[in-house]
């Protein structure tokens, strides 16, 4: 169940690289799009057709955000509870606890852009904590060995 645990935490930490790219693809090219003349108003984000490269990763930023990541994250608090990683409760608790905010960040966002601010560096925070959580089971399953530095004496 550590193995899982561990699968589990660096898949939502390769979720929010996604979530970037995704935003990132889709922002560039809603940015060529109106370079190259097309005109973004309220009818053109009602319409069902309005095409640019990049709107793709528009729907992948809002559904992998909303319905994959929270999914991910809630197994991995299920998880955590059979894995018997010291901390692994609570740092899978603060992984879905960050996942609910970005989600709620996300949708509140559209009617207050600074909380895109927000949204953006709490997925830093997400991502971070998401890394400790799977560093935390490879040094339970024995994978972190502790070395000393480089030209340092280990102290007993």
């Amino acid at each position: 169940m550590k193995s899982v645990y561990r699968v589990l935490a660096y898949l939502i930490a390769l979720e929010v690289v996604i979530q970037a790219a995704a935003i990132a693809f889709a922002v560039a090219g809603l940015g060529k799009w109106v370079m190259e003349g097309g005109v973004l108003d309220a009818a053109a984000m009602e319409s069902e057709t309005t095409e640019f490269t990049g709107i793709a990763g528009f729907m992948i930023h809002g559904i992998n955000g909303q319905m994959i990541v929270p999914l991910i994250a809630l197994l991995l608090l299920v998880s955590s509870f059979f894995a018997r990683i010291p901390g692994g409760v609570m740092w899978a608790g603060l992984v879905l606890l960050t996942v609910v905010v970005q989600v709620l960040l996300g949708i509140f966002g559209h009617g207050a852009p600074v909380l895109g601010l927000l949204h953006g560096a709490v997925a830093l925070v997400l991502f971070s904590f998401a890394v400790i959580a799977a560093r935390k089971s490879e040094a339970s399953l024995g994978g972190l060995e502790r070395t000393p530095a480089r030209g340092t004496a280990g102290v007993a």
